[in-house]
């Protein structure tokens, strides 16, 4: 990998001034925190006595949330329904700075919530509520319009897909080759179900796990890494791709053929909930702020080993980015 950190600094702090839509999603992110004292007499469960309530932005509302953290003007397009999460929502987004403008009220479908009940900083359980249908084609339509009513002031389009239903083949088929015409950095944080046809993107930040599942190959070494990251790329056509190893770090594949071998940066690794929303929100922040794919990929390395050590869903900000790039490649 080219030397690339006497430069990461300059373009960490040159952050938040860019115009990025996300699309995806959106979900909230409950948490119960308790302790536990007793097992239940109705089930061997243990009983969580409750005494502090968290409710987070979630799914691409969390990676609208960490594209705000750093300065830059997220615009969020998803579904919410009818209903009092969808307040809720509205509420968090509002205390944010974060517009719901161009969320879509779907009366098919409910907010999606994911629950955690944690007791004594281990996650016991997790209940969802979800609609994970498809979106009508009505819904689609309502989406285009609104990308197209932003599509001449953004840099860049994250797409969110954590396959509860607002991506779909037929919106990604219209959607990136209208990116691709107006030359809008397009970034993908995948479902499997989808993969391949996140055609001729810029980049796809899959983990490990999703990498090799879909490549029909598990990665026990390096050399199974190159070969499920090699294939992906020349399957999607892609510009690049970023596979995240947990503690071993990150590989970013570029369509060159070179690849950069990124070592986690993380002095603990206390909750790993969305940190891949951390590393594209970064990742395409520090593009838009005139980043190569190579430098992109260092700042968010260093963003990803920030929000790993942190309980729940979390965003590093512009400043305490920079102070963390500064501690790991400024000279002394």
């Amino acid at each position: 990998m080219p030397n690339k950190t006497d430069q990461v600094v300059k373009i960490a702090d040159n952050i938040g001034k860019a115009k990025i839509l996300i699309l995806g999603d959106v979900m909230l992110d409950e948490y119960l925190h308790g302790t536990v004292s007793r097992i239940s007499p109705e089930a061997p469960v243990p009983v969580v006595e409750i005494n502090h309530e968290q409710t987070r932005l979630g799914g691409a509302a969390n990676v609208a949330n960490n594209v705000r953290s750093l300065g830059d003007t997220p615009y969020l397009i998803g579904t919410i329904g009818l209903d009092d999460a969808a307040i809720k929502m509205s509420q968090l987004l509002k205390e944010n700075d974060i517009s719901h403008d161009y969320l879509v009220d779907d009366k098919e479908r409910r907010t999606t919530i994911k629950t955690r009940i944690v007791a004594h900083s281990q996650q016991v359980v997790r209940a969802d509520k979800e609609d994970a249908f498809e979106i009508s084609a009505k819904v689609e339509k309502v989406i285009l319009d609104r990308f197209e009513k932003v599509a001449d002031q953004i840099k860049a389009v994250i797409i969110s897909d954590y396959g509860k239903g607002v991506i779909t083949r037929s919106l990604l088929e219209k959607l990136i080759p209208a990116c691709i015409e107006k030359d809008i950095f397009v970034a993908v944080d995948p479902k499997d179900a989808h993969f391949f046809h996140y055609k001729k993107v810029s980049v796809v930040t899959p983990n490990h796990h999703e990498a090799g599942f879909v490549a029909g190959r598990k990665i026990r070494s390096d050399h199974d890494l190159e070969v499920v990251g090699k294939e992906l790329l020349e399957r999607l056509e892609a510009k690049s791709i970023l596979i995240t190893r947990g503690e071993k770090g990150m590989a970013l594949f570029h369509a060159s053929g070179e690849i950069d071998y990124l070592p986690t940066v993380a002095q603990k690794v206390f909750d790993v909930t969305g940190a891949g929303d951390t590393v594209i929100a970064v990742f395409v922040s520090a593009v838009a702020a005139g980043a190569d794919l190579t430098e992109a990929a260092i700042i968010a390395n260093c963003a990803a080993g920030v929000v790993v050590g942190e309980i729940g869903t979390a965003s590093v900000t512009k400043e305490t980015l920079v102070e963390e790039l500064n501690k790991l490649y400024v000279k002394k």
